[in-house]
Parts: structure tokens; C-alpha cells; sequence
């Protein structure tokens, strides 16, 4: 309690209230297929940021491997692997937090896994996924041991591979207009204006959106068709825009890379008005589909 500021002054009967201690700040700690947990980690000054452990992907080793440094979380830090038994998962060290989607940590992340399947079968973790211990990492793969396991051996010296293919949606329409009588009479009806428009306009689009589904079905059966004998899997992935009609991800041998890229060169040739584009080798993004959960004790 302060003293009285003069002699004549008597002090007050009552206490005066005392302030609450400042709060702490605190980061709330990331779960790994959990709901947010409400608790937080408190930080006391002058005390390091809690560490954690980035986990990029998983592979099949029994050696502790160290495998150069990742930029990420604004940091430099050294890869290196967790292992248990014959498996083990490439991490790297970073502050405990929430890790945001900046293009220099995505790409960061992908680096590490496309560096790491040069050498390895790799099976990817979603970005941003970070453990609080070794152990929590250590207790990951034992858990998920058989499942783990199983993956790597199904995906063994297999690669991904991106095909989008794009057209010209205004040019199909008009070829469209062209070629069917119906949809000529329609434009036509509509053109001249006579009367109210509207169930015309209505017959036209549904007519026009038949016809780029057709047409858009048509060329896409035709090219996973005559892709299909080099890829052990394909997926097809939802279009983006309206220029996009096939968005597909292909899953390919090592041993047949040059056969599946020929194939695609060659596809692309023999379709003047699409456009492709081809990206890869990619880790199995899209054919890596495990639910995992840790548990703790």
C-alpha cells in the first residue's frame, strides 16, 4: 500500500483495489488432426519461443539421415530425419505456432519433398504440419506403422505427374452455332428481336451447355484413353474456370517417365485448339490418401 502523501492527511479505511497482474501472451499449440485445442502455452519473458518439429514427409529409412536445410518460418534450419524401425519422417526445426501459406514457405515445403524423391519413396504430409516433440513424431510412426508401411510399398518408384488441359470456350460456342440447326435458329429468333425473348434464350443456353459438355467429354475420354497404357492411375480433379476441362493427375512408373512424356507431347500434337499443360514429377499428392490421429496418453 502506498503511504499517505502528507502528515495532515489520514489514511483511508479502505484498502485501495489492487491491479491485475499483466497477462502473458501466448500461442496457441497446433494439433495434429484435432480440433483446436483452447489451451495455451504461456511464454515467460525472457524465455525462448517453444520449438517444434516440421514434418514434411515420410520415407523408408533405418538410418538417421540428414538431408541439407529448408527456409521456412523464416528461418534456415537443417532437414533431418525421426525414425522408428525402417520408417522415418524428414523434418525440420520451427517456432511453435500457426505457419502461414506464404508462397516462400509452400515452396519451401515442396522443395524439401521434391529434393527428397530423387533418392526416396516418399509419402507427403499436408503443409503446415507441426509436432510439438520427438516423441509425438516418434509415437506418429509407430501408430501408423502398418498403414505407413503399406502406402510406401504401393507407391515405390512411382511419380506424379499434372496434365491441365485448357480451350477456347468463345470459339466452341460459335462452332457450335455453326454446326447445329437448332441452336442457329435459336440465335436467330433471338437476334431479330421479335416478341419476348426469353424461353428462347433459356432453350439456347441449356442447348449451348449440352453441347460444351459433349464436346469437353469427347476430348477428355479421348486423351486419358490414349494415356492410359503408360500411367499406373489417373485422377481427375475438378476443372477450374471455364477455359479448363480437364484438371488430371497421373500416376507413373520411374521406368516408364520418357514413355508417359512422349505420350503427352504427342496427344498435345494431334489437339491443335487445346491447350496442355504439363507439370511433374511430383510427389503422389493425389494418390497418398491417409487419416491419421495421435492420440496422447
Amino acid at each position: 500500500m502506498r503511504k499517505p502523501s502528507g502528515a495532515s492527511k489520514r489514511p483511508s479505511k479502505k484498502k485501495p483495489a489492487r491491479k491485475a497482474p499483466p497477462r502473458a501472451r501466448g500461442s496457441s499449440v497446433p494439433q495434429v488432426n484435432r480440433r483446436e485445442n483452447p489451451a495455451r502455452t504461456i511464454v515467460m519473458a525472457g524465455q525462448p519461443p517453444a520449438r517444434g518439429r516440421y514434418v514434411y514427409c515420410i520415407i523408408q529409412s533405418n538410418k538417421a539421415l540428414k538431408l541439407g536445410q529448408s527456409t521456412i518460418a523464416d528461418e534456415v534450419a537443417d532437414v533431418y530425419t525421426v525414425n522408428y524401425k525402417d520408417l522415418a519422417a524428414v523434418v525440420s526445426d520451427v517456432p511453435i505456432g500457426a505457419l502461414d501459406s506464404t508462397r516462400e514457405n509452400v515452396l519451401a515445403h515442396e522443395h524439401v519433398n521434391e529434393t527428397v524423391m530423387r533418392d526416396h519413396t516418399v509419402i507427403p504430409m499436408s503443409f503446415g504440419t507441426i509436432f510439438k516433440t520427438r516423441e509425438d513424431i516418434v509415437e506418429l510412426l509407430r501408430s501408423a506403422y502398418d498403414a505407413f508401411g503399406d502406402v510406401l510399398s504401393k507407391m515405390q518408384n512411382k511419380l506424379e505427374f499434372g496434365l491441365k488441359v485448357l480451350w477456347d470456350r468463345d470459339a466452341v460456342i460459335r462452332e457450335l452455332e455453326e454446326e447445329d440447326d437448332d441452336i442457329r435458329r435459336l440465335k436467330s429468333e433471338i437476334g431479330s428481336q421479335k416478341g419476348s425473348t426469353y424461353f428462347a434464350r433459356m432453350q439456347y443456353g441449356r442447348l449451348i451447355e449440352a453441347g460444351l459438355e459433349r464436346w469437353a467429354e469427347h476430348y477428355v475420354s479421348g486423351i486419358l484413353e490414349s494415356l492410359r497404357d503408360v500411367a499406373v492411375a489417373a485422377r481427375v480433379n475438378k476443372p477450374i474456370g471455364d477455359k479448363m476441362i480437364l484438371n488430371g493427375a497421373f500416376l507413373v512408373s520411374r521406368d516408364k517417365e520418357r514413355s508417359f512424356d512422349s505420350r503427352v507431347k504427342r496427344v498435345a500434337a494431334q489437339h491443335e485448339r487445346l491447350t496442355f499443360k504439363y507439370t511433374g514429377p511430383w510427389p503422389p499428392y493425389n494418390f497418398v490418401n491417409i487419416r491419421l490421429k495421435l492420440e496422447r496418453a
